[in-house]
């Protein structure tokens, strides 16, 4: 249901703002970038990434065993991807990312996460 991922997304943004501006209380180090679990709900667990120039990036899995540590690779491969997208000479900043090759790269992680995660 779209309008339930779009209320799970906008609430874990929230987490993430308080996390960010209560430092204290939730990150373990200053230079961790994983954010851990957000938002576990019934359905899905949440799970968010912040990059060192603010990018937020969020997961949202109906995967209810995903550990940690496969999410915080998953993050790595996708930050990966990212900055190698946003690096192109050819990208404008702020825009949307039209690169075919991060789209096939972006599904390739996606998928190898999810049989990644299995069993």
């Amino acid at each position: 249901d779209a309008l339930k991922l779009h209320h799970v997304v906008h609430c874990s943004l929230d987490v993430i703002d308080e996390r960010v501006n209560n430092p204290k209380r939730s990150a373990p180090t200053l230079n961790e970038t994983f954010l851990g679990l957000l938002y576990p709900t019934e359905n899905y667990k949440v799970y968010g990434h912040l990059t060192n120039t603010k990018v937020k990036f969020i997961m949202v899995t109906t995967d209810l065993d995903v550990k940690d540590a496969d999410a915080r690779n998953f993050f790595r491969k996708f930050h990966a991807a990212y900055v190698d997208a946003v690096s192109n000479p050819f990208h404008v900043p702020g825009k949307k990312i039209a690169s075919r090759s991060f789209g096939a790269r972006v599904s390739t992680i996606v998928e190898s996460f999810g049989s990644g995660t299995t069993g």
